[in-house]
């Protein structure tokens, strides 16, 4: 978990083939549930209407076992995706400063929360999620100025142990 541009799909995959499990993005799922992107269920929606579609596929995501899992970083906000994230034996905050974050990102309309002034909003988001991910992690691994795969195996250390 993590916020905007932090690399939660990109190390997922490749923790995952390190370890040798499925991966799970739930926005791709949320997706191709929804046969929609998500920038297009925020603009039909609205927030409340993905946040429940996102709350159902995640729930029933977090059932899974032995996967490595990409969480959408506001599916987190949920109460009920924090209680049963609290359960998980592994949950990873991937951290990482704006200034990493903003070139991964790009700030684009992909990204439907960080419209307007997006460095803003990107701040505005870590300031309400920032004690969330800390409270609900297991571990903090920061990506700053680093590569996907050099994340991903510090990450599987931890999980092998």
């Amino acid at each position: 978990m993590g916020p905007p541009g932090s690399g939660k799909s990109t190390v997922g995959k490749y923790l995952s083939k390190e370890l040798g499990l499925s991966f799970i993005d739930t926005d791709r799922l949320i997706e191709d549930k929804e046969g929609r992107s998500i920038s297009e269920i925020f603009l039909a929606d609205g927030e409340g209407g993905f946040r429940a579609i996102e709350k159902e596929i995640v729930l029933d995501v977090l059932k899974m076992e032995d996967c490595v899992i990409a969480l959408g970083g506001g599916s987190v906000l949920d109460l009920d995706v924090q209680r049963e994230l609290s359960e998980c034996a592994d949950v990873v905050f991937l951290d990482v400063s704006i200034s990493n974050a903003a070139p991964r990102v790009g700030f684009n309309k992909e990204r439907p929360l960080l419209m307007g002034n997006p460095r803003q909003q990107w701040l505005q988001l870590m300031e309400k999620r920032r004690e969330i991910y800390e409270s609900l992690a297991t571990r903090t691994v920061s990506t700053d100025n680093r590569k996907p795969n050099e994340v991903a195996h510090e990450i599987a250390q931890g999980v092998r142990k």
